[in-house]
């Protein structure tokens, strides 16, 4: 199976950056998507950005311009800079693998705090 360990997360002031680290470890095999999700207290888990096989790049509207996801694939990572940060920012982010071949499995990471505030 699957692995993912999250890093990076932490209290920032508002309009303050902050780098998201994920490394996945276990038996990766053929195409994947690696993405952050976020969840604040009472909302639905959101997707926030995710980046495709072919380098192709989704953000939600409310973080374009302001964070940037990058994967390194021979180490099995994904990141998620963030930068000019706002206190509606605040949720726990998880990071996310699905597996496009094989069993087609799909994995989260065990998430990360990231609370912006003064």
């Amino acid at each position: 199976q699957v692995q993912l360990v999250e890093s990076g997360g932490g209290l920032v002031q508002p309009g303050g950056s902050l780098r998201l680290s994920c490394v996945a470890s276990g038996s990766i095999i053929g195409d994947i998507v690696m993405s952050w999700y976020r969840q604040a207290p009472g909302n639905l888990r959101e997707l926030v950005a995710d980046i495709l096989p072919g380098g192709s790049i989704f953000y939600v509207n409310s973080v374009k311009g302001r964070f940037t996801i990058s994967r390194d694939i021979l180490k099995n990572a994904v990141y998620l800079q963030m930068n000019s940060l706002k206190p509606e920012d605040t949720a726990v982010y998880y990071c996310h693998l699905e597996m496009l071949e094989g069993r087609k499995r799909a994995y989260w990471g065990q998430g990360t705090q990231v609370t912006v505030s003064s």
